[in-house]
């Protein structure tokens, strides 16, 4: 076989958002490379998911709030990878051209993985991985296109691109690597909705030259290639893991 294979042994690693979709498919390829894997939500305990998270550290967080960041982060012992993976989008009522709700998603999908990762940066600085500590953001397709439906979440998405570039140039004197992926049409509970509507569906498989919707298991590796060894002089980067989508 020709898949790649990363050894994350002893590597202590957070993924926001890890207990669904994206986020639980990079928890579990970190906790496959033999990392150890704390992962937030939204839900008051890990059993209150339908699928197993034994394998990972349960840690409640709403990430628009800097005081539970604040103390999620005071709590961690060491970190050597952080995931801001945590996001969601709000395309019905009350939908994000109600500025309260805008704000709000920018809230989620951008403040707070800013928030996050200025309180780990001590943390991130004193690891001693192979390749510097990193960060890797969640950014998306709205990060480069219009997306009217959630014009929020595209203008928060923009800005973790942005954020990423500027943290990467600020913190590389510190050994902290700060880089992103930008998926395509993934299936997670975000996109549900459109599976099997031809109206929403259609449009995105017929500009994706690959012609199919992308699984996390699709995404995972390139986050973990990025807080790699393999990588350790790319930093502020975005990497499309989209099937095509943004070349067409």
């Amino acid at each position: 076989m020709n898949g790649a294979r990363f050894d994350f042994a002893g590597a202590r690693v957070l993924v926001t958002g890890g207990s669904n979709g994206l986020g639980l498919g990079i928890a579990r390829a970190f906790a496959d490379a033999g990392a150890e894997v704390a992962i937030t939500g939204t839900r008051a305990a890990a059993a209150e998911y339908p699928h197993d998270l034994a394998a990972f550290a349960y840690h409640r967080l709403d990430v628009r709030d800097g005081d539970a960041i604040a103390r999620l982060a005071a709590g961690l012992s060491a970190l050597d990878v952080l995931v801001n993976n945590a996001g969601a989008s709000f395309a019905f009522e009350p939908s994000e051209w109600d500025p309260a709700v805008f704000e709000d998603s920018v809230r989620v999908n951008l403040v707070g993985a800013f928030r996050l990762s200025l309180a780990c940066r001590e943390l991130l600085a004193a690891s001693g991985l192979d390749g510097g500590a990193s960060i890797v953001n969640v950014a998306s397709m709205a990060s480069f296109r219009a997306v009217p439906i959630v014009p929020g979440y595209g203008a928060a998405k923009a800005g973790i691109v942005q954020t990423t570039r500027n943290l990467a140039v600020e913190w590389a004197p510190t050994r902290i690597r700060v880089n992103a992926v930008a998926p395509g049409m993934i299936e997670t509970n975000m996109t549900r909705g459109m599976v099997g509507v031809d109206a929403l569906e259609r449009p995105h498989l017929e500009r994706t030259p690959m012609g199919r919707w992308g699984t996390p298991e699709d995404v995972a590796p390139t986050v973990l290639f990025l807080a790699s060894a393999a990588a350790r002089f790319i930093t502020g980067q975005t990497v499309c893991v989209d099937g095509g989508y943004s070349v067409t």
